[in-house]
C-alpha cells in the first residue's frame, strides 16, 4: 500500500498572491477544512509543504501555500498533485477502502473463476463501476453489495458473487 493518498490536482495559479485553485480527488472535501499540511512528488521522494491558508468552493479548493507568495510562483505548481500521509488521512469505515488500495487485486468469484486484475475504478456518479482485465477481456462490474462478496486486501484478492456476475458484468465486445 502507498503510503501517501492523492487528495486533489492544482489545475491553476488564483489571483496575484500566490493562492492556487485545486480541484479535489476525494469524497470528503470536508478533509481540506483543517489542513495545514501536504505533500508535493518531487521524482520518488514527498516533500512536505504547509498550507498558510484554504477556503473551498462548490466545485474547487483555494490554497496559499507557505514560501508561495505571488503569481509566478504560483504558476509552477501547475499541474502537480496535492498528497497526504495516511497517518492523516479520513478514516473509513469497516466495509470501505480507498479506491487506489483497490487497484491490482485479482477479482475471482465464489464459484472459483478468475475474472482478472483490477484495472480501474470509473466514477459515472451513483455506483462506482470496477475495471477487471482478465481472461474474458476487460470487464464491466458494479460496486454493488450483491456483486462484491469480500475485499482482502492482505491477499490481494476481491471475492464477487458468481451468480450476480452472470446478470451485471458487462464485456468489451472488442
Amino acid at each position: 500500500m502507498d503510503k501517501y493518498l492523492v487528495i486533489g490536482e492544482i489545475v491553476k495559479p488564483q489571483g496575484v498572491r500566490g493562492e492556487v485553485k485545486l480541484r479535489p480527488i476525494t469524497c470528503d472535501a470536508g478533509r481540506f477544512d483543517d489542513l495545514t499540511l501536504a505533500y508535493l512528488k518531487r521524482a520518488e521522494e514527498y516533500i512536505p509543504v504547509r498550507i498558510a491558508a484554504c477556503r473551498r468552493a462548490q466545485d474547487a479548493v483555494f490554497i496559499a501555500f507557505e514560501g508561495v507568495a505571488d503569481r509566478n510562483a504560483a504558476e509552477t505548481l501547475r499541474g502537480e498533485l496535492l498528497y497526504i500521509d495516511r497517518e492523516h488521512a479520513v478514516k473509513l469505515d469497516e466495509d470501505s477502502n480507498f479506491l487506489c488500495d483497490l487497484i491490482g487485486l485479482r477479482g475471482v468469484d465464489d464459484e472459483g473463476n478468475d475474472w482478472g486484475t483490477l484495472r480501474d475504478v470509473l466514477q459515472p456518479g451513483g455506483n462506482d463501476v470496477y475495471v477487471f482485465e482478465g481472461p474474458r477481456g476487460e470487464t464491466l462490474v458494479p460496486a454493488l453489495k450483491s456483486v462484491v462478496k469480500s475485499v482482502d486486501l492482505d491477499r490481494g484478492e476481491m471475492v464477487l458473487a458468481a451468480a450476480r456476475m452472470r446478470e451485471v458484468a458487462v464485456f468489451d465486445e472488442d
